[in-house]
């Protein structure tokens, strides 16, 4: 039986040269990257003031963690808002998008047409549409649910194309089979299906909302991005930590909830 295996294993063909010329290329990738990044620019004060944020961290402002009118649990409530009320509207927009562009429900190039609009809804960083929808609508909350809408639509109408394409079709064929109307065949066939992959992918993206609502922030759209570069700028270390020390309690209570909900749909 061993003589077996190793003979077994002497006829495995030796790639221990095409191993070795992966490593070397992904080393000159590396080397070849770090040429092109200026190391100059870092201040001499760069260690102190990492230091004073750790420090913030460390001693965070208490008066403005604990006010619950004009402090940090007010701007975190903001920052949920807007990334919950963008989910809802490009969940329900991505929708109709994602049947368009699905390719086992639609002609060829109607899907393709919908792929080339999530394609392009997907180019812009989120940070782009933000100085774009404050120029409409003028700093505040609601540019920032403008663009958290707007860069969800994109990466939910994606994972729902294929939680689409996915589809068990021999149940609508029994369906209609059976006789049933479109109607039928949607409510009975196809919504069952889907409802759980949908749901999944909505939270999942909300857990996602989260963090660019926070970053909006920086550049006018709401949330709590606003305050904390205010801060930052002050050279008020204390607000900082309080402001980080929130954004931390935040995104680790919503990751923790999200994946209680998507491992118990998951689950049935």
């Amino acid at each position: 039986m061993e003589l077996a295996i190793k003979n077994q294993l002497e006829k495995e063909p030796n790639k221990w040269l095409h191993k070795a010329l992966t490593v070397l290329f992904v080393v000159l990738v590396i080397v070849w990257a770090s040429k092109g990044i200026n190391y100059s620019g870092i201040k001499e004060s760069g260690i102190d003031i990492a230091k004073n944020v750790m420090s913030g961290i460390l001693h965070p402002d208490m008066q403005m963690l604990l006010d619950f009118k004009e402090g940090v649990p007010a701007l975190l409530l903001e920052t949920v808002c807007i990334a919950l009320i963008g989910t809802l509207i490009g969940t329900i927009l991505a929708i109709p998008l994602a049947f368009i562009s699905a390719s086992n429900l639609m002609p060829k190039w109607i899907s393709t047409v919908g792929l080339f609009i999530i394609a392009a809804l997907r180019t812009f960083p989120a940070f782009v549409y933000g100085l774009m929808f404050i120029r409409v609508t003028g700093p505040g909350a609601f540019a920032g649910v403008l663009t958290v809408s707007v860069i969800s639509i994109g990466m939910i109408a994606k994972l729902f194309i294929e939680a689409i394409e996915d589809l068990d079709t021999k149940i609508l064929e029994s369906l209609d089979a059976a006789g049933c109307n479109t109607f039928e065949k949607i409510r009975y066939g196809i919504l069952p299906q889907l409802f759980t992959d949908f749901i999944s992918t909505a939270i999942y993206r909300f857990e996602i909302n989260i963090k660019d609502a926070s970053v909006l922030g920086l550049v006018g759209a709401g949330g709590i991005g606003a305050p904390l570069i205010f801060a930052m700028n002050a050279f008020n270390w204390s607000e900082v930590g309080a402001i980080l020390c929130g954004l931390v309690v935040l995104v680790l209570v919503v990751e923790r909830l999200s994946t209680k909900i998507r491992t118990k749909l998951a689950r049935g």
